[in-house]
Formats: C-alpha cells, sequence, structure tokens
C-alpha cells in the first residue's frame, strides 16, 4: 500500500445522498469499483471495501463518524479489509457462506447468514448467485424515504441504468440459471425500495428500481430459455 501511495493514488469521496458518500480511488484501480459510506444512528457502514486506504481519508472518514461495520458484498470486493478493519477499530460483517475466502483470521471479523439486522431499517440480505454469500444491504431511509438496495454486482446494475442482470461469472461473461435468477429476486422482493447502487460510480437507478429488477427478470428469463 506505501507504493501506491508513492505512485501518486489516492481517495476520492463524493456525497451520493444525504448520508450517504461514494468512496472510490484515483487512478482507477483493480476494476474501479466503488465502496459506499452510510452514515447511521448505530454506527457507521462502509458497505464493500477497497484496496487502497490513504491519511487523508481515514481522516474525512473519522470527521464523519469512522466506520463501524465493514459490509463486503462478496469476496471479490474484500479489498485491503484487514488494514480498513484496524484503522477504523470497525467489525467486517462476512456471509457465512464465503468463510473459505477470508484469508486470514482475526478478532476483527464475524460471520453472519441469510439476513443481519445493523439497526432500525437497516440489513443485509444473502442472496447468493454470484458467491453463495452474495449480499445486498437494504437501507430504509434512503432515497428519500422511499429505501435504497446497495447490490454491488449481485444484482448488476447494466449500462443503460434502466435494467438490472444476474452473472456467475462477469469476465467470463457465464449467466446465472433462470432459477438462481428467480430465487435472487424473491430474496429482495418484499423489501420496498426505489433507489439501486451498483457497485461503480456510474450504475445506479435513480428511481423505481423496483420495477426495474422486475422487468428485467422477465426479460432475463425469457431470454435465457428461448
Amino acid at each position: 500500500m506505501a507504493q501506491l501511495r508513492e505512485e501518486g493514488y489516492r481517495i476520492v469521496m463524493r456525497p451520493l445522498e444525504p448520508r450517504l458518500w461514494g468512496i472510490g480511488v484515483e487512478p482507477w484501480m483493480g476494476i474501479g469499483q466503488r465502496a459506499l459510506l452510510l452514515q447511521a444512528e448505530g454506527g457507521n457502514i462502509l458497505w464493500d471495501c477497497l484496496g487502497f486506504l490513504n491519511e487523508a481519508a481515514m481522516a474525512q472518514i473519522g470527521s464523519l463518524g469512522g466506520i463501524r461495520y465493514i459490509c463486503p458484498s462478496h469476496p471479490h470486493f474484500f479489498g485491503a479489509m484487514a488494514e480498513w478493519a484496524q484503522a477504523f477499530g470497525a467489525v467486517v460483517l462476512v456471509c457465512e457462506a464465503d468463510k473459505g475466502w477470508v484469508p486470514w483470521q482475526s478478532s476483527y471479523v464475524r460471520f453472519w447468514r441469510d439476513v443481519l439486522e445493523l439497526g432500525p431499517g437497516l440489513r443485509l440480505v444473502q442472496c447468493g448467485g454470484h458467491f453463495p454469500g452474495s449480499a445486498v444491504l437494504y437501507w430504509a431511509e434512503g432515497a428519500e424515504g422511499r429505501g435504497t438496495l446497495c447490490t454491488s454486482d449481485t444484482i448488476m446494475v447494466t449500462r443503460d441504468k434502466q435494467h438490472v442482470t444476474f452473472m456467475w461469472s462477469y469476465p467470463n461473461m457465464v449467466p446465472l440459471s433462470p432459477k438462481e435468477a428467480i430465487r435472487i429476486v424473491r430474496r429482495v422482493r418484499h423489501l420496498p425500495f426505489d433507489r439501486i447502487y451498483g457497485g461503480w460510480w456510474d450504475r445506479v437507478i435513480w428511481r423505481d428500481g423496483r420495477r426495474a429488477i422486475e422487468r428485467s427478470l422477465a426479460r432475463y428469463v425469457a431470454k435465457t430459455l428461448s
């Protein structure tokens, strides 16, 4: 990480809506993913993790209340979660189904399964698909009270920002079966939400996210079976 600092890498933070910040790395690092920092009453939540951290970011995040929980959606976005956890004294919450991907043992790590309530209107939901433990973060007060779903690539927001898709391997373009896609949607269908944040800066469905998922599922099943 010291070498990355010397090479000029830095953390950038942008407000996305009240109490929600996007966190990324510049220049482009890895696959260019963006994490989310949610300022919650019971302690701030970092959704997904980056592979880089510097003192300026630590100071800015500290001024916003630090981090209580680090919640990676799946192993590809573990990033430098050990360094982040140690820097902020945070607990890393990893879905038990992906326990074998955790590269180290630490008192910082806690495992969960199915659904984990993080506070009023805040929960992690295990959806599976991309990884057995692939998860989403639900925030009831997001999107001006209409509800927000943070999906990373558990449910991938597509480039047109009007649809989503469901893949087992994104680099190799291997789709999930219709049965798996249906099961993923069933895991979130009962949640009232309007906005969807994917795992990248430009992958956001600002309105009608619920309908976008249902519309996308119908298209996905029809095209996959045709």
